[in-house]
């Protein structure tokens, strides 16, 4: 897998993005053939102006079409007739949205000709390369084998067992104990014990080995995995295994001792103050493209129920230091008169537009003053309010340290998990939280934003 700041890109995809740039180039190509027929009228074409811009125009826009209908997720299509229905939707956005920007400026344009035959062409080859991957995929997997029955590599397993694009196998768990051999754990169960790890390894033909000892002290086979790992046998973590494979740092079992000496967490003051420098630059630029959704929000919000149309509440920050958040108000005034509650599915306090701003993360829009005010980030972990902060940092271990970084509009669990409306989906959150911060970037930043404007668009998430 290629690695994009803290995103692992599974080769399979990484396959799928070439054959789609292929696809439309050589898409193009026959169209340009077929309509003009003539050899030296194609390489007269093919040397005009601004061929290339022209060319990689058109794949950009399919790609980020195919991104945004999850046509790169292969877990999301697995027949011929939902891959063809999802293509189908996604190239037609993109045609149309070509379409206008050809009629802004017709110097970049293909010809409609072209246009039209290249479409059925392209669609026809992106089709069979996705449906060639799904006939390939489970060719030649990676065996694995958990060592140890603790909860963490019991996750890893099932992680595994509806993720196919990872092309893994696992063979069984290997028991500390060795008492409970032939027990059913997920599926398949336990088929021997941890002194055995070498033994089992060369006869299952194991490639990987994923390490979950309920308890190291003692059981842990050293002599064995030194002498596997250097013959060539992968030896990972179960924590660092699903931490990669999730985009999560699973807090079951984690000791404070893996925290501190882990990888990343820690970034320079450079990396901070290039970080606010992006965010301003980001928040004023939004700011300007926002201000008519945000002028129609409130009108909104006005003609159904009056004012106030903003609403301010206490949140937690930076270093627990506390400041008002802003956002467009969703519920009906005095809506939490008894106590403060966390929002619901089907919540009767929220309004009929305060459901469709939700849904679609306008409400957030006047953050981006919070961003401005240096109180906030454009991309980093939700602030919670002060009486839910206190809940959960007393039920949740190191919720606290989530307070370490600036909280942002949006972040990486708001894209990757649903909204948490319980102390378990908070742990949830806390667990992709933590792998943002661990590994905090730039890149990471834009990638969540892109992310987020697909939620957005499709208003995924929201309550």
């Amino acid at each position: 897998m290629i690695r994009i700041g803290a995103l692992r890109i599974p080769g399979c995809t990484l396959l799928l993005l070439f054959l789609d740039a292929a696809s439309v180039g050589v898409g193009l190509l026959v169209a340009i053939g077929l309509r003009l027929g003539h050899r030296d009228a194609i390489i007269h074409y093919l040397h005009g102006p601004y061929i290339v811009v022209r060319f990689a125009l058109v794949a950009l826009v399919f790609g980020i079409a195919l991104y945004y209908s999850d046509l790169y997720d292969r877990s999301n299509f697995s027949s011929g007739p939902e891959i063809s229905r999802g293509l189908l939707q996604a190239l037609g956005s993109a045609c149309l949205f070509l379409a206008l920007v050809y009629y802004w400026d017709e110097t970049i344009s293909l010809g409609r000709g072209i246009a039209a035959i290249s479409g059925p062409t392209v669609f026809l080859l992106m089709l069979c390369s996705r449906l060639v991957l799904n006939k390939m995929s489970g060719y030649s997997p990676r065996h694995v084998l958990i060592l140890g029955t603790g909860a963490t590599g019991i996750s890893a397993v099932r992680e595994i067992l509806v993720r196919p694009e990872l092309n893994l196998k696992v063979e069984g768990f290997l028991d500390e104990s060795g008492k409970n051999i032939g027990k059913a754990l997920v599926n398949p169960g336990i088929i021997g014990a941890v002194q055995e790890v070498a033994s089992i390894v060369h006869r299952r033909q194991i490639d990987q080995i994923i390490v979950s000892l309920t308890e190291r002290r003692g059981t842990m086979p050293v002599a064995q995995l030194l002498q596997l790992k250097f013959a060539g046998i992968a030896v990972e973590d179960a924590h660092s295994f699903m931490e990669r494979i999730t985009g999560r740092i699973h807090l079951v079992q984690l000791s404070p001792s893996w925290l501190i000496l882990s990888e990343g967490f820690w970034k320079s003051a450079f990396f901070y103050a290039v970080k606010h420098s992006f965010d301003i630059i980001v928040a004023l630029v939004a700011l300007v493209l926002a201000l008519p959704f945000m002028l129609l929000t409130a009108i909104a919000v006005w003609l159904e129920t009056g004012g106030p149309v903003l609403f301010r509440q206490e949140r937690v920050g930076l270093r627990g230091r506390t400041f008002e958040i802003l956002k467009f108000r969703s519920m009906f005034l005095n809506a939490e008169e008894g106590g403060p509650v966390w929002a619901a599915q089907d919540d009767n306090r929220i309004t009929k537009v305060g459901r469709f701003i939700r849904k679609f993360r306008l409400d957030e829009l006047p953050q981006i003053f919070n961003v401005l005010k240096g109180e906030m980030s454009l991309v980093g972990p939700r602030p919670e309010r002060p009486h839910f902060y206190e809940m959960l940092a007393q039920n949740i271990p190191y919720f606290a340290l989530r307070y370490s970084v600036r909280p942002g509009i949006t972040g990486w669990a708001q894209v990757k998990y649903q909204y948490g409306a319980s102390v378990d989906e908070s742990k949830t959150k806390l667990e992709y939280d933590f792998f943002y911060i661990k590994h905090m970037s730039l890149v990471l930043d834009l990638a969540i934003l892109f992310e987020t404007l697909k939620v957005m668009f499709y208003g995924r998430g929201a309550k």
